[in-house]
C-alpha cells in the first residue's frame, strides 16, 4: 500500500499543472500523479493550444489573465519551452463589436483596423476587424511532458496506470490501479478531462451536469507568412493559427457533436468534418479551404455554464474535480489549478504544518 498526501487523477496540462501547484504551495508533501496512458497524451496532445486573453464572463475573463501571466513566466524563465507567441487579428460581424470589445482583456490591446490581409475578404459595411497582442501557442503535449520532468523526482507519477476504484477510507482516500497496486491519499484531484463517465468516479462527477463533445480541428497545408498570426473569427467561434515551425495553419471550428466517447474516437476526420469546417472557411478564408483535407479529432469536457468546473466533491473537501473548461484546457490550465490547491488549502496547511507525510 502506498500512501501519500495528495494524489491527481490525470496527467494532461491541467493534471500536472495542479500537481505543480500543490508542489509549490507544500513543498514538503507527497504528490502522486495517475496517467491511464502517458503524461501529455489524450487531450493535451490533440489540442491546439491556443491561449487568447479573452472570456465570455468575468471569471472567464479573470483566469485567462491569471494564466496569460503565469505561461509568461514560465517561458521567462526557460524560452526553451514549447510556447509560441504570435499577433492576433479579430474578425466578426459588426453588429457583435460590443460583444467583442467586451470579452477581451484589457492586455490585448486591441485597435480597430479597417484592412485585412490580401489572403483573406476584404471588409465590408457588415464586418469589423482588430489587431492586439497577448497571444501564444503551444505544443501542449510537450508542455505537459516538460512540466513533468521539472516535478521530479519530488513528485511521482504513475503511467499507464488506470484508476479503476475511488473509494473513501479514514485517512482520506483508496484507489486502486490496474496495475494491482492500491493507493491511499490524504486528498485527491480528479482531473481527468473527457473521461467523465470512468466507472470510479461517473456517479460522483453526473451531478456537475458536464457533457462531452467531438473537437475538431482542420491541417491546412499552406505556409503562413512569416508576419501572420492567429485569426479569430469571433462569430463562428472559430479561429486560423499559423503554425510556423510545421510550416502550415491549423484551422479550429466549434463541432456540434455532443456526448462522446473518448474511448471510441479514432481521431480520424471524416467527411461531415471537413464539409462543416469548409463552410466556415469558404465564408471567412476561400483561399485556404481547398487546402484543408485532414486534421485531428479528439474531444473535450463542456460545463453546462461554459466555465470551469473546479468543485469540492465531499464535505471535507478531501475530494475536488477539476476540469470541463470548454476546449480551454491549456487557456485556463494554470487558474484552474490555483482554484483547486485553494480548495485543499485546509489539506496543503496541515501537510505544510507537519512536514509532509511519507
Amino acid at each position: 500500500m502506498t500512501h501519500v498526501d495528495f494524489a491527481v487523477v490525470g496527467g494532461g496540462i491541467i493534471g500536472c499543472t495542479i500537481a505543480r501547484e500543490l508542489a509549490l504551495r507544500a513543498p514538503h508533501a507527497s504528490v502522486l500523479v495517475l496517467e491511464q496512458d502517458a503524461v501529455g497524451s489524450g487531450a493535451s496532445r490533440r489540442s491546439a493550444g491556443l491561449h487568447f486573453p479573452r472570456g465570455a464572463t468575468e471569471r472567464v475573463r479573470r483566469m485567462a489573465g491569471y494564466s496569460q501571466a503565469y505561461y509568461r513566466a514560465l517561458l521567462d524563465a526557460d524560452p526553451a519551452l514549447p510556447i509560441h507567441p504570435v499577433p492576433l487579428l479579430v474578425v466578426s460581424d459588426r453588429a457583435a463589436v460590443d460583444q467583442v470589445e467586451a470579452a477581451y482583456l484589457d492586455e490585448a490591446g486591441l485597435s480597430r483596423v479597417d484592412a485585412l490581409p490580401d489572403w483573406l475578404p476584404p471588409l465590408s459595411d457588415e464586418t469589423a476587424a482588430w489587431t492586439g497582442e497577448g497571444c501564444q501557442y503551444a505544443d501542449v503535449g510537450a508542455l505537459t511532458r516538460a512540466l513533468a520532468r521539472s516535478l521530479r523526482p519530488r513528485t511521482s507519477f504513475r503511467e499507464g496506470a488506470f484508476v479503476a476504484s475511488l473509494d473513501r477510507v479514514a485517512s482520506g482516500y483508496e484507489l486502486g490501479l490496474s496495475t494491482g497496486e492500491r493507493v491511499t491519499a490524504g486528498s485527491v484531484v480528479l482531473a481527468p478531462g473527457p473521461w467523465l463517465a470512468a466507472p470510479a468516479w461517473r456517479e460522483r462527477l453526473a451531478p456537475l451536469g458536464a457533457r462531452v463533445k467531438k473537437v475538431v480541428a482542420l491541417h491546412i497545408e499552406v505556409p503562413p507568412a512569416a508576419e501572420d498570426g492567429v485569426v479569430v473569427f469571433h462569430d463562428e467561434d472559430a479561429f486560423l493559427l499559423p503554425l510556423h515551425e510545421q510550416r502550415r495553419w491549423l484551422f479550429s471550428y466549434t463541432s456540434q457533436v455532443w456526448d462522446v466517447d473518448p474511448d471510441r474516437l479514432t481521431g480520424s476526420v471524416c467527411a461531415a468534418d471537413l464539409a462543416d469546417a469548409r463552410e466556415v472557411l469558404f465564408a471567412r478564408a476561400p483561399r485556404l479551404a481547398g487546402s484543408a483535407r485532414s486534421g485531428r479529432v479528439f474531444c473535450d469536457a463542456y460545463s453546462a455554464g461554459r466555465e470551469p468546473l473546479v468543485r469540492a466533491l465531499d464535505e471535507e473537501g478531501r475530494l475536488v474535480f477539476a476540469g470541463a473548461a470548454n476546449g480551454s484546457g491549456y487557456r485556463l490550465a494554470p487558474a484552474i489549478a490555483a482554484e483547486a490547491a485553494h480548495l485543499l488549502r485546509r489539506a496543503v496547511e496541515n501537510v505544510s504544518d507537519q512536514g509532509g507525510q511519507q
